[in-house]
């Protein structure tokens, strides 16, 4: 996936580079609205970039000893928590400050506390954030629009 975005990178490269620092920030925050847009709702549906189902929760109670039933990472996909940072040169989407750690860990499969001073846990990896081919071709329309429109 990564040769895709490569070759993307090269056509476009030479078209953006004509456009105003400005209008450049301007297209790499649509891009960043609508890459954050499909990832949430790829989350909420509980699916890796590749399709995949993520990992059943691991059966935890609460308060009142009833199963916790929820889907994963509600609050994570909103959009206080989920970031875009935009430059003329860039775009990044993701999680920033104390919830990249959370999502960290169930992205790379590491160990983590369950709770402050609680047991250890390896937590199934859980691929939060990545390309689908969808995404690549949503970008490429947004880019060619935006030039369109210039």
């Amino acid at each position: 996936m990564s040769d895709d975005l490569s070759r993307l990178e090269g056509w476009v490269e030479p078209l953006l580079r004509r456009l105003q620092p400005s209008q450049r920030r301007q297209l790499a925050m649509a891009i960043g609205r609508e890459l954050r847009r499909t990832q949430a709702q790829r989350i909420g549906r509980q699916r890796a970039p590749d399709g995949s189902a993520y990992p059943a929760r691991r059966q935890v109670r609460d308060k009142n000893g009833r199963i916790k039933r929820r889907k994963m990472f509600q609050k994570l996909r909103q959009a206080k928590h989920f970031k875009i940072r935009a430059s003329a040169g860039d775009v990044s989407v993701g999680f920033f400050g104390r919830v990249a750690r959370i999502a960290g860990v169930h992205q790379e499969g590491r160990m983590d506390a369950v709770r402050p001073g609680g047991p250890r846990v390896r937590y199934e990896r859980r691929q939060l954030l990545g390309f689908t081919d969808a995404d690549e071709r949503r970008i490429a329309d947004q880019i060619m629009e935006h030039l369109a429109g210039v």
